[in-house]
């Protein structure tokens, strides 16, 4: 999942036509929202924490998908255990290490940062200006409402400083890209630029990539029907 996402975060938009197809399992790392242990520090820690939740439920055979910082994760996660990573799906993400990636403006910075981020906020770093992409973002969001007000899901300060440090920490996956992974972004991504999306197929020798014209970081949940589609489809491959 995203930075500071939990799994109720997670859009039944999307998630839906994904599992009416496949088993889906969504989990919460160590230390976030209802999970136990210490808050990871470090993408390492995540990927150990990912790793370890996937053993304990006894799982060889997956495919795994991460949007945003859980993208990260899932690329340690298949670079870890390459014997039981079937396929990988990238989201919104990067590898880390891009060389000349464009870093997200003040601005954008500024309101990931915010202790608390309202439904303005989210909508900017979701969705591009246009009233199409406003208007399925409001969407989104109050599918989200319906499962938030009740599991009053959060990711608490400590493990947000985590988040934070481990973001500011990582070194990168830039030199080890050869995974076959599904790659997609919205093309006017303000958290993680889209250009990280087209350099990643630039190394990968067996990557699909998309890229949404009209979206941004939040383009699975704008478009959650015909991406979850396309991940079905490369799944099934």
């Amino acid at each position: 999942m995203r930075f500071r996402g939990t799994i109720d975060h997670w859009d039944p938009a999307f998630l839906e036509p994904l599992a009416a197809e496949r088993d889906v399992i969504v989990f919460d790392n160590r230390g976030i929202n209802l999970s136990t242990g210490n808050s990871p520090a470090s993408i390492e820690d995540m990927v150990e924490g990912s790793l370890a939740f996937i053993h304990a439920l006894g799982l060889t055979d997956i495919d795994v998908l991460g949007w945003s910082m859980g993208g990260i994760v899932a690329q340690g996660v298949a670079l870890a255990a390459p014997d039981i990573v079937r396929h990988l799906v990238v989201a919104g993400s990067s590898a880390g290490g891009v060389p000349d990636l464009p870093p997200p403006s003040a601005p954008t910075q500024q309101t990931m940062a915010k202790p608390v981020n309202v439904t303005e906020d989210f909508l900017y770093l979701f969705f591009p200006e246009t009233e199409q992409a406003i208007a399925a973002g409001r969407a989104s969001l109050q599918r989200l409402e319906h499962r938030l007000k009740d599991s009053q899901a959060v990711v608490g300060p400590e493990a947000v400083r985590g988040q934070l440090g481990a973001i500011s920490s990582f070194k990168g996956y830039w030199h080890r890209q050869e995974e076959l992974v599904l790659v997609a972004n919205g093309a006017h991504d303000v958290m993680i630029h889209a250009y990280g999306t087209y350099a990643m197929s630039q190394k990968l020798p067996d990557a699909k990539v998309i890229l949404y014209s009209d979206a941004g970081h939040g383009f699975l949940f704008q478009h959650p029907d015909d991406f979850a589609h396309e991940v079905n489809r490369f799944l099934s491959a």
